[in-house]
């Protein structure tokens, strides 16, 4: 029986999640600042689907349309992400 060689806590994290923000980012074509929907998803932590869900329900990053492919911009996805800073379960952190 063959084992896997990664270890039990490479295991048990999310797809993706294995790979640092410095490599997950460095799989993007060229230095377009825009990412697409699974590089987005890869760079936020959150899964495409959930990127998918906050399009059609509002409350998520802004996006853009180039032709016909959903884009959303590096800046757009880090004041997003900034909006969400907590510094305990019951308050927002003080911006």
């Amino acid at each position: 029986m063959a084992r896997n060689n990664n270890s039990k806590r490479e295991r048990s994290k999310p797809n993706g999640a294995q790979k640092s923000v410095k490599a997950r980012t460095k799989t993007r074509t060229g230095k377009s600042p825009f990412l697409s929907i699974d590089e987005a998803a890869l760079y936020l932590r959150v899964s495409a689907r959930a990127l998918e869900h906050f399009r059609g329900e509002g409350g998520g990053p802004a996006y853009r349309k180039h032709g016909g492919s959903i884009v959303y911009h590096i800046h757009d996805l880090d004041s997003w992400s900034s909006l969400r800073r907590f510094s305990s379960t019951s308050k927002k952190a003080d911006q």
